[in-house]
């Protein structure tokens, strides 16, 4: 093996190593997405869950304290939550960094020849600082 030959080759493996460690790189940046992605989903499941199981007309009559007071759908508008919380407005230890945001409005469902009268869309949007941007959409009719 001549010496031009021994650079060549030092060379090729050179490049090629670099190709890997950027791959790596790459991937070891950004191995924790999925898992960022899987909390959002599911804290907008959660919140979904919560709000629909609400009912949509106001049995309580009166103006809401804080969240622990809401009662139907429509209490749930404007919510905006700095970190995760259950439905007791407890954070969520480990989830602060998500920003949840809900808003509730007047939709209607059906055809107009048929439409239904009481219907809500409910979007729960969740954030993260890293880019993620989640928005789950739900709908709740008085049955």
């Amino acid at each position: 093996m001549t010496l031009v030959e021994l650079i060549m080759a030092i060379v090729i493996i050179s490049v090629a190593l670099s190709g890997v460690l950027l791959v790596m790189n790459f991937t070891t940046a950004h191995s924790a997405d999925p898992m960022l992605e899987h909390q959002a989903v599911a804290i907008a499941e959660s919140y979904l869950e919560e709000i629909l199981l609400r009912p949509i007309a106001d049995p309580g009559g009166g103006p809401e304290g804080g969240r622990t007071d809401f009662d139907n759908v429509a209490d749930y508008n404007g919510l905006n939550d700095n970190g995760a919380r259950d439905q007791f407005d407890i954070p969520v230890v480990g989830l602060g960094a998500y920003q949840v945001q809900v808003a509730v409005q007047n939709t209607a469902l059906g055809s107009p020849a048929v439409p239904m009268a009481d219907c809500l869309k409910v979007d729960v949007t969740v954030t993260h600082p890293s880019g993620i941007n989640m928005t789950l959409t739900g709908y709740r009719t008085d049955y």
